[in-house]
């Protein structure tokens, strides 16, 4: 499966754990690896694995499970930068964020409820993460 494939596809069953160990041993020792996008093509236990024995520095803004645990490895790894899944954003819809957070803000502050951000639904949060939800 080539790259550009998954640009079109996303992350599938088919495609999870695409960059497993093997792959990402083949990285240099001196590589910076990027990952920005489709969190689920990557074993992600095998990244962290890889920067902590040194072989790579890495920076993710994308996760098997968001939000990353608390208590997850590698919130405490030296060599991997996490950054909260902003990549490829464009600062337009960035600065419409913004402004429908303060107009709800506005309604909040006068006794009034949020009209533009929803609370998440666990339901909706199930659908958008890399792994599926599990149901108990």
């Amino acid at each position: 499966m080539s790259s550009s494939d998954l640009d079109r596809r996303g992350a599938t069953s088919e495609n999870e754990g695409f960059l497993g160990r093997a792959q990402l041993e083949r990285i240099r020792d001196d590589a910076v690896l990027l990952l920005m996008s489709r969190a689920g093509v990557v074993d992600f236990d095998a990244l962290v694995a890889c920067v902590s024995e040194g072989r790579f520095t890495a920076a993710t803004d994308v996760f098997p499970d968001e939000p990353l645990a608390a208590d997850h490895p590698a919130r405490e790894l030296d060599g991997l930068l996490l950054s909260p899944h902003r990549a490829g954003g464009m600062q337009e819809a960035f600065l419409e964020i913004g402004r429908l957070a303060v107009a709800d803000l506005e309604l909040i502050a006068r006794g009034l409820p949020p009209v533009a951000c929803k609370r998440a639904e666990r339901e909706t949060a199930g659908r958008l993460r890399s792994r599926p939800v599990e149901r108990s």
